[in-house]
């Protein structure tokens, strides 16, 4: 590499080809696209209108005050950001009314409500304004018909007319550790269920979650690196421990007495999905909690409800958000029945009709169902895991289709969005070699229409695409997908690795996106002579079920086995020096490391464990119990999982990071585990970031963790430090 990367360019956001057209949407009437992007290529987004007639780019909302900066942004908004994962500033959502008679645009931000309406659908995004009397909002939703906005306020369920009427507050019952229309913590993190609101499709109701959360027990974390210590609380569901109490209730748009559905669920159950549904009402899914499951009922609006079909999954249930309900009542679904995830049609009471596609391959999206077609388009791997790709197969199709007509061309991954007649798709797409390139595609065909064409590329960066590989599992025969990031200058030995890990489940790390060659960690590591190595061990996502298997009943097993072997492999082949691999991750990839230190020491010398869970009984419910069990029924599962009990026996050098206020993996994690070391006279370093939760954001927290992850790594491994690393520092750390 000619162009060198410093260590200032690992931290900072957004990474070079990253600012492009994000939550791409058509406007209803199909006259323009509404797109978020920065104005100036950072953080900060802008709400955009193109004009697909003339070309014409303009931005027609920018961020408010307070909304700039992760410093000024509210408490429940930061919440929302990280169990969204949003690292975006300024508007970071947006969305339009159903409706093409009555164009409608709705932006929340920074609490106020803006909302355009007009004729059509360039004239509504030109007339944005601040809704009246509507603040302090956590969430706003827009009718389909575009005549009202719901809104959430202190907890509270309310509706504001778009004529100018006062808005009107639906319920009453909020109190601390109840709410109404927000998705609780469990299912937003773990269930990706972001919402707890739903519009019948006429806007005449409204279906919305009650959460009542006061047998969850706090979890305080506190600020000690403010000059005015204080803490917040969480109401936290630990594994094996209660959750949230959740119902489902309808209430009119215009207001009255709201009604409680009788969903017929247990209490530990979960409220996982809900779809509106042409003939009214909503199909509604519940998830018990062992997940294994998942029962469909079919709610009218005024509350009542009733039973259609059960799926079953074994070893456990992932969930979906595929679910589309057919002008005729009819139900798309996508299951894992098979063993991978494909779709299949159902009649309105539930009975299955006929399943649409097969294969060893996994449907990721659902984006559009053309009944005029008599078509489904959808994303998924027909063609390999490594890249995504957008498929069409019919409604009526006979047998089930293993190979579906394909509709995007290029080599690489590409994201979809569809316009509301199905007859054009918005066109994220990019490879190892460009950044992501956007642009309106048409399904008669046609030119495509850039939208964003990146002047990004690997060449321009002057960085080297990783090679995708293909290793063996530690059982022998199963095949992994791999990703060598080589060295800058070749070498006359065998360099040392760097394996980076995730390693958990709904994962997957390697493909053909410009992501994996823009990493900035893996690629300095390159330039400072280290190899890296990442791969997707057995139990990563979209591969079927039978891939995600062997990790029921044990963490930190096969994918242990699976990191290693894929290490001695590249070490026979004379690739890399065997004796100086060291590992990093986090979250799960910090267990992970953890985990591959103690368990395969005379493979990886060392390791940096960022927001490691150390132990699987201090994690949450939904998440932890889907694979293993409830702790009271299956502790074994719980020891095997967890690195707490094997800590004696970690004899490489390991680093820890954690962010203090971290919400999700709590410090907890770190702190049990240096008392685990501790109590056998053994020393680690902690470093903490003060001023950090899970998703590390701040500016001297993203500094340090890289900093300090690169200068152990290197040091561990007998690399010679670069300058600027020695004249940078060690930064804040304890060995403890």
């Amino acid at each position: 590499m000619n162009t060198r990367l410093r260590l200032e360019d690992i931290s900072r956001l957004p990474q070079p080809g990253t600012d492009v057209p994000a939550e791409v949407a058509f406007a209803p009437d199909g006259q323009g696209l509404t797109f978020l992007q920065s104005t100036d290529g950072g953080l900060v987004r802008s709400l955009w209108w193109y004009d697909l007639e003339t070309g014409e780019r303009q931005a027609i909302a920018g961020p408010t005050p307070g909304t700039e900066r992760e410093e000024t942004i509210g408490h429940e908004e930061r919440l929302r950001r990280e169990r969204t994962r949003t690292s975006e500033l300024g508007i970071t959502e947006f969305a339009w009314a159903k409706s093409a008679a009555n164009p409608t645009l709705v932006v929340p931000v920074g609490g106020r409500v803006l909302t355009g309406r007009g004729p059509d659908g360039r004239a509504a995004a030109q007339a944005l304004e601040p809704m009246e009397a509507v603040d302090e909002v956590s969430c706003a939703i827009v009718a389909p018909d575009g005549l009202k906005v719901a809104f959430v306020r202190g907890g509270d369920l309310w509706v504001a007319p778009l004529d100018g009427t006062s808005p009107q507050q639906l319920t009453e019952n909020a109190e601390p550790g109840v709410f109404n229309a927000l998705a609780e913590f469990i299912a937003a993190e773990e269930l990706a269920r972001y919402e707890g609101l739903w519009w019948s499709l006429d806007g005449s109701h409204l279906a919305y979650a009650h959460v009542d959360e006061r047998g969850v027990p706090p979890f305080v974390i506190s600020h000690l690196g403010d000059a005015s210590p204080s803490h917040e609380e969480h109401r936290y569901p630990f594994a094996g421990g209660p959750n949230a109490q959740v119902t489902l209730r309808v209430v009119p748009a215009t207001g009255g007495r709201a009604a409680e559905v009788n969903l017929r669920m247990a209490d530990d159950d979960y409220l996982a999905r809900v779809v509106a549904e042409p003939a009214g009402g909503w199909l509604v899914a519940v998830l018990p909690r062992a997940q294994r499951s998942l029962r469909w009922l079919r709610v009218a609006p005024e509350g009542n409800a009733r039973d259609l079909w059960t799926e079953a999954s074994e070893p456990w249930l992932n969930l979906d958000a595929h679910t589309r309900v057919l002008n005729d009542g009819r139900i798309l679904r996508s299951t894992e029945r098979t063993g991978y995830r494909h779709l299949e049609l159902r009649r309105p009471d539930g009975a299955l009709v006929r399943q649409l596609t097969s294969g060893p391959w996994t449907v990721t999206d659902v984006t559009h169902v053309d009944e005029e077609r008599g078509e489904v388009l959808f994303i998924g791997t027909a063609d390999g895991a490594l890249e995504r790709h957008l498929y069409a197969v019919t409604l009526d199709a006979p047998e089930p289709v293993s190979r579906p007509a394909r509709l995007t061309e290029e080599a690489g991954w590409h994201a979809v969005v569809m316009s509301h007649d199905g007859r054009r798709w918005v066109d994220s797409w990019s490879t190892l070699e460009h950044a992501p390139a956007v642009s309106v595609r048409h399904r008669d065909g046609g030119a495509p229409i850039p939208i964003h064409t990146p002047a990004v590329t690997a060449a321009a960066l002057d960085r080297r695409p990783p090679e995708l590989l293909t290793v063996l599992a530690a059982d022998g025969t199963t095949p992994l997908d791999a990703a060598f990031y080589r060295p800058e200058a070749p070498a006359a030995i065998p360099p040392p690795c760097v394996v980076w890990v995730y390693g958990g489940p709904h994962s997957q790390n390697v493909n053909r996106a410009w992501e994996m060659t823009l990493s900035p960690l893996r690629q300095y590591l390159a330039q400072c002579g280290v190899a890296v190595l990442v791969v997707d061990n057995r139990g990563a996502a979209n591969r079927g079920l039978a891939f995600e298997a062997p990790l029921a009943g044990h963490f930190g097993g096969v994918e242990v086995a699976d990191q290693a072997a894929a290490v001695r492999q590249l070490a026979s082949a004379g690739e890399i020096d065997a004796s100086r691999v060291g590992i990093t991750g986090g979250s799960y990839g910090g267990k992970m490391t953890l985990a591959c230190v103690i368990d395969e020491p005379e493979i990886f010398r060392a390791g940096v464990a960022i927001a490691a869970v150390t132990d699987q009984a201090a994690y949450d419910t939904a998440y932890t119990e889907r694979y293993l069990g409830k702790p009271q029924d299956d502790p074994d599962a719980y020891e095997r999982s967890s690195v707490l009990p094997r800590a004696g026996r970690l004899d490489g050098s390991v680093l820890l990071i954690h962010g203090a206020l971290d919400e999700n993996v709590h410090l907890r994690h770190s702190i049990r585990l240096v008392a685990k070391l501790q109590a056998v006279g053994r020393q680690i370093e902690l470093v903490i970031l003060p001023d950090d939760r899970h998703r590390v954001r701040s500016a001297s927290g993203l500094q340090t963790r890289d900093r300090r992850t690169v200068l152990h790594l290197l040091t561990e491994l007998g690399v010679p430090l670069p300058d600027e690393l020695v004249e940078a520092g060690t930064g804040a750390a304890a060995t403890v």
